[in-house]
């Protein structure tokens, strides 16, 4: 039976070859339990996930402070392994959205109140922007074995996690499913929900992990590749501008497409680095004095340096200086970014969208042209960089690509509070979950504070089986209370209901004693009532 098996598998691979470029498309050769993915015979990679921070709201001193945290972050990577760092918008999962937003319905009469909130919950939701923005850092090294890997992995996830954290921001190590379902989501667009990998189950029945992240198919042209039914093009930054804003990166990746854009950092160890910028400078100095022999040697004393000599010279002494006296570090980085539309003609227009950005910030971008698949998997969180558009730069410089722009609090079961102004996506949060649970709704008449008050009262109500106690002098709640099921009392001097001041049960106190607590309770309210002087 066993040699039966393996005579027919022999047959197949004889009947089928695998073209040379499709076993390309996915580069990677072996997946790990712990995350770890092998790359070819002796690479390894790990992806770090990390939240958003409010960069973009901060005050220009706390930017100042981020900045320069987010440089420290960049110089601590380390020199013998390669780090991406990748932007990845997403679409929405419906499915999870509903999982975990959308109120259930209980078989009581509030059903048609649920029924409309989730409605007006998933207008928002897909009309706005359906789009989620994660964000990722992918470590590769070259180590001998799974073992190093591990190893190495452990050290510097480690000193990640404590940056990051100094930054505010919260980096987790993904799991191995979590890492394919980025690929699979990003190869096969509306079939979110449909994702599941098991590891043990995989590997029983001898499937091929690459069965559950594959589009159906993949075709690459010229300037821009076909997956299945969707068309999707890479670029990569051609020309830097003298100066960048900060922004840059958050104005790129604002497109509501499903979308990816990855910095590739290589550090060079500083000492090295110094001895290039010396020799360079060396150089750029012979060129001067050459030059000013020539023109004594015509008797033209009075020559004066010609500006891109002097140029040269300026830059080069400010680099070395960067390098020597303010702790920047020399990085090769290359920029590249994926996105995929529906249509052709689609395409084209988000392209000339991006290039429109870029020229904005005095950058250019370029379409790779015969390279769609090596830009694939360059700008996909593989671990591996197949584009040698390199461009040399300090951490400073580095660092303006700086991918933070807005928190978003997306809580599962949280209650709807709005939409980020920035981001524009959904406020879904949970007090429980939060440092502090407190809340004080603030703004100016009219500005919808009893309206945002009254939002939270129904979500609270219809979502769950907490007690609502509301003490409304102005009684603009009670019609709300009643639609709702709930109670109204009133209490004033012509009311039946009375508060009795005296009242006081065993349990009163806390454990304290009863009588004098009660005591110094009606005291201080005597006290009020003869206007707040002391009693005698």
């Amino acid at each position: 039976m066993i040699k039966t098996l393996t005579n027919l598998r022999k047959q197949e691979k004889e009947k089928f070859v695998v073209p040379k470029g499709v076993q390309d498309v996915i580069p990677i050769t072996a997946i790990y339990d712990d995350g770890i993915f092998q790359m070819g015979k002796d690479k390894f990679s790990k992806t770090y996930k990390f939240s958003d921070i409010n960069y973009a709201v901060a005050s220009r001193e706390d930017k100042e402070s981020m900045f320069l945290e987010y440089s420290e972050l960049l110089n601590s990577l380390d020199s013998g392994a390669m780090t991406k760092i990748t932007i990845n918008n997403r679409r929405l999962n419906r499915l999870d959205f509903e999982n975990n937003i959308l109120i259930p319905m209980k078989g009581d009469r509030l059903d048609e109140y649920r029924e409309e909130y989730n409605k007006i919950l998933l207008e928002k939701a897909t009309g706005a922007n359906a789009i989620v923005q994660d964000k990722y850092m992918t470590i590769s090294v070259c180590k001998k074995s799974i073992e190093d890997a591990r190893n190495y992995f452990a050290r510097v996830g480690a000193d990640l996690i404590a940056h990051f954290g100094r930054l505010g921001s919260k980096c987790v190590e993904l799991e191995t499913d979590e890492r394919l379902r980025i690929f699979h989501d990003f190869y096969r667009v509306g079939e979110e929900s449909s994702f599941h990998f098991d590891m043990k189950e995989t590997r029983k029945k001898g499937h091929s992990f690459k069965d559950y992240i594959c589009p159906d198919s993949m075709e690459f042209e010229k300037d821009y590749f076909k997956m299945g039914d969707r068309y999707g093009r890479v670029l990569f930054l051609r020309e830097y501008a003298s100066y960048i804003k900060d922004s840059m990166v958050a104005e790129l990746t604002d497109l509501n497409r499903n979308l990816m854009m990855s910095v590739d950092v290589v550090p060079v160890p500083t000492d090295e680095a110094v001895r290039e910028a010396e020799n360079r400078l060396l150089g750029v100095e012979t060129n001067i004095t050459n030059w000013q022999r020539r023109q004594n040697s015509n008797n033209n004393f009075s020559a004066t340096v010609p500006y891109d000599m002097e140029q040269q010279k300026k830059e080069m002494k400010e680099f070395l200086d960067d390098l020597t006296t303010r702790d920047q570090r020399m990085m090769f980085a290359v920029i590249t970014f994926v996105h995929t539309a529906d249509s052709k003609e689609q395409l084209d227009n988000d392209t000339e969208a991006l290039l429109t950005t870029a020229r904005k910030h005095l950058c250019q971008f370029g379409v790779l042209k015969f390279q769609q698949v090596d830009g694939l998997n360059t700008v996909m969180p593989f671990g591996v960089r197949k584009i040698d558009t390199f461009r040399t730069l300090t951490t400073e410089s580095l660092a303006v690509f700086i991918p933070f722009r807005v928190q978003d609090i997306f809580h599962e079961n949280g209650i709807y509070y709005g939409q980020n102004v920035i981001s524009k996506n959904m406020i879904i949060a949970d007090r429980k979950q939060l440092l502090n649970g407190n809340s004080f709704i603030l703004g100016v008449s009219g500005g919808g504070k009893s309206f945002a008050a009254k939002g939270e009262i129904e979500n609270v109500i219809l979502s769950s089986d907490s007690d609502v106690i509301i003490i409304d002098p102005e009684r603009e709640y009670s019609q709300l209370v009643r639609a709702l099921g709930g109670e109204v009392i009133h209490i004033s001097a012509t009311s039946q209901n009375h508060i009795n001041a005296m009242d006081m049960t065993k349990e009163y106190g806390d454990g304290a004693n009863p009588v004098i607590l009660k005591s110094e309770f009606i005291m201080s309210l005597c006290e009020q009532l003869i206007g707040g002087s002391n009693l005698g």
